[in-house]
């Protein structure tokens, strides 16, 4: 072996071994290192291409169920609130219609106590007032003794009808007579006049609102009809008016036009969403968007029952028989989320549509933002990978003493972090989708680039589904404060039985089911002093919190009105008097209230439009009705007077009152449980004590509704008249 020196380098000894094997080591860890990183980052470019498709596949996945949820989740909310509001718009006019139909038949029976009061024919001046007017059929005699006679007495209603539709902002309200004689209540007088100037004849007997309620018999929502003096489209509540023999004299009628339909549904109208009416015979009463959904004529209306579309046809039947989930409907090559729900008070049905595109759009821009963001993080992880690259070749030719020991701690630097970050992803469930930044991620290159990434992306969808927890919190929130109100009322009710067991003159029992999370019926009993009970049985127009509230301000006002020693008919004119003094919401409330005296068994009371009572006399021990006489409603006119009468309790006798939601119970195929099968449900141990009473009936009315839906509250009490026990 030659040893060369060349100055201070020795060349073949030691030195120059170490350096040769350094310079080797240098270079194999050089190359190694080389191809470690050129496999690491294909790894890494790979592992990344994946879980960012894993990711958007997962991400796409719970988007898409959580909008639809959302979606479906807020129509129904929506829909249900929209349903009610429409139908206490149906049970307004149809409130109306009745209470008038009512008074017509009254005069009808007695027609003695009436004196014949003026009319006034059409007045274009008077247009834009709401006025009184009279209409004649062509060849009706006006000059007629008995014809003017008739105009004399029906004109009688002229002043209730007007409160009426002063009242409850109603467009009109009209009865036409068997006669030809036609009572119209209106703002339009000057259309009651033709090209000529002279006044247009009118013979209701011709329309179809007329005759379709003679036809039934009974109320009536008309189909979709032109209305002759406006030319606008209504659908007309009609009732007929029979005279005590069973005679028809005369139609009540109320239009409803189709903007006052438009002015209620326009609070529910949302971007690109809109609601619908069908009817029985499955015609478009009301559509806003005719382009999708046409309105017509009854005569050329077509049933959407039948409609080719099979989709909207069975959509349409189920609406029909019952609330119905929300489920996709394509009409005229566009897809609607859509649902059906029944308006109880006309059996007809409300449709709500949502364009699906909308959603999906709404879906499309969460996707293409999330895609944004991550092809985002991919063009910065590549811009990266390039620079480090071309460093770390500048690196190595300036510092290749330093590339093996610089190698090492690259290889270990580039490895660890990165297995962190796939165990961690690996370890991701559900419960806990949110991957965390950690200082072992942030290496400050590609590394921690990616964990970005990743905690950005997982961190957008934790948010995601925390927002589908709230809004399902919210909901459980709203049912927690009905629930409490429930409680409330239920508590405002005397409800701990037996009521007052020290007395043994009388047994009482009283129960009230709400239809609702609440209910606008109550009942009430509390001594007077100690020898005079009072008996409450009322039921408020409106239902749910609304209802609740109106019953609980009644119920306090009938209770301090009879404190103060008033008779039965004063209690009711004191309790009219405050509730119409302030009266903003268009309700009211029938009562029937009694003051029994319990040392003698007389019961003196008074029907404010209420049901009527029921009696069980212990000789007859048969429980039969007793038609009281009927006041107006508490609450729906100023200075209403009562008339109060007396019965006399003897020892065994029991009164039985009740709400109209007893006799009203309606099962599946629209059917009423009736007054007839409440007697007998009542006659079927009338011996029984009162809270057997009750449940008898309670059984009978489950039994007959069967898995219908209830539709009412129902409110029942019954009092057991015991007497004095002897001494």
């Amino acid at each position: 072996m030659h040893l060369k020196k060349i100055r201070n380098l020795v060349i073949g000894g030691i030195e120059n071994k170490i350096f040769n094997l350094i310079l080797i080591t240098v270079l194999v860890l050089t190359g190694a290192f080389v191809l470690v990183s050129a496999n690491r980052s294909a790894t890494l470019t790979s592992l990344t291409a994946e879980t960012s498709v894993r990711q958007q596949e997962s991400t796409s996945a719970i988007i898409s169920e959580t909008m639809s949820q959302v979606t479906r989740t807020s129509m129904e909310r929506s829909n249900c609130m929209e349903a009610r509001i429409v139908d206490e718009m149906f049970q307004d006019i149809r409130g109306r219609v009745a209470l008038v139909a009512d008074y017509a038949s009254k005069i009808y029976a007695n027609p003695g106590s009436y004196p014949a009061k003026p009319w006034r024919d059409p007045d274009a001046s008077l247009n834009g007032l709401l006025v009184s007017q009279m209409i004649w059929a062509d060849g009706v005699d006006r000059e007629d003794p008995a014809i003017a006679a008739q105009a004399g007495l029906i004109s009688n209603l002229s002043d209730m009808m007007i409160s009426l539709c002063d009242a409850t902002g109603s467009d009109n309200i009209f009865m036409g007579t068997q006669e030809g004689l036609f009572l119209s209540i209106n703002y339009s007088s000057a259309d009651w006049f033709g090209a000529d100037g002279k006044v247009i004849s009118y013979d209701a007997r011709t329309r179809f609102w007329y005759q379709q309620a003679v036809e039934a018999g009974g109320l009536v929502f008309s189909d979709l009809e032109v209305d002759a003096t406006t030319g606008e489209m209504s659908v007309v509540c009609a009732m007929p008016v029979y005279s005590p023999d069973g005679e028809l004299r005369a139609v009540v009628g109320s239009d409803l036009f189709l903007h006052a339909m438009e002015a209620v549904m326009r609070e529910f109208i949302t971007d690109g969403g809109y609601s619908w009416i069908v009817n029985t015979d499955g015609h478009v009463i009301y559509s806003p968007n005719p382009e999708v959904i046409r309105i017509s004529e009854s005569a050329s209306a077509a049933d959407l029952r039948q409609s080719e579309n099979a989709e909207m046809a069975a959509l349409v039947r189920d609406a029909m028989a019952g609330e119905t989930d929300v489920r996709l409907v394509t009409v005229r090559d566009e897809v609607f989320y859509m649902q059906g729900i029944p308006i109880p008070t006309v059996g007809w049905a409300l449709f709500s549509a949502f364009p699906k595109e909308t959603v999906d759009q709404v879906e499309a821009a969460l996707l293409d933002n999330y895609s944004e963001i991550t092809n985002e993080a991919r063009v910065a992880y590549r811009d990266k990978i390039e620079k480090t690259s071309h460093s770390t070749v500048i690196l190595l030719a300036l510092l290749a003493a330093a590339a093996a020991a610089g190698a090492l701690v690259l290889g270990k630097r580039i490895v660890r972090p990165l297995n962190t970050i796939t165990r961690r992803i690996s370890e991701l469930r559900e419960g806990d989708l949110e991957f965390q930044m950690d200082d072992a991620y942030r290496t400050g290159d590609e590394i921690e680039v990616l964990a970005e990434s990743f905690a950005d992306i997982s961190h957008k969808t934790v948010l995601y589904v925390d927002r589908v927890r709230e809004v399902t919190a919210e909901k459980e929130r709203i049912g927690t404060e009905l629930s409490m109100a429930t409680r409330i009322q239920e508590s405002m009710l005397p409800h701990v039985f037996p009521a007052y067991p020290d007395r043994r003159e009388f047994d009482l029992f009283a129960a009230m089911d709400p239809a609702r999370e609440v209910g606008g019926d109550f009942y009430d009993f509390f001594l007077i002093d100690d020898d005079h009970l009072c008996l409450v049985m009322a039921d408020v127009s409106g239902k749910g919190v609304p209802g609740a509230l109106f019953m609980m301000i009644s119920k306090v006002i009938l209770q301090s009105c009879a404190m103060l020693g008033k008779s039965a008919a004063e209690i009711l004119e004191k309790t009219n008097e405050a509730l119409c003094r302030n009266d903003e919401v268009q309700m009211f409330v029938t009562v029937w209230l009694g003051i029994l005296e319990i040392s003698t068994g007389k019961l003196t009371a008074a029907n404010a439009g209420h049901e009527y009572p029921v009696l069980c006399r212990k000789e007859d021990n048969r429980f039969t009705l007793y038609k009281d006489k009927h006041g107006f409603v508490i609450g729906g006119m100023e200075g209403t007077k009562y008339r109060q009468y007396e019965l006399q309790l003897h020892r065994g006798d029991k009164l039985f009152v009740y709400t109209d939601g007893v006799p009203e119970a309606t099962d599946s195929r629209e059917q009423l449980f009736g007054i007839d099968r409440m007697l007998d449900a009542l006659n079927t141990d009338p011996s029984a004590s009162p809270q057997q009473v009750l449940r008898n009936v309670r059984a009978a009315v489950d039994g007959f509704v069967g898995s219908a839906e209830q539709f009412d509250d129902l409110t029942m009490l019954c009092l057991e008249y015991k007497g004095v026990p002897d001494a």
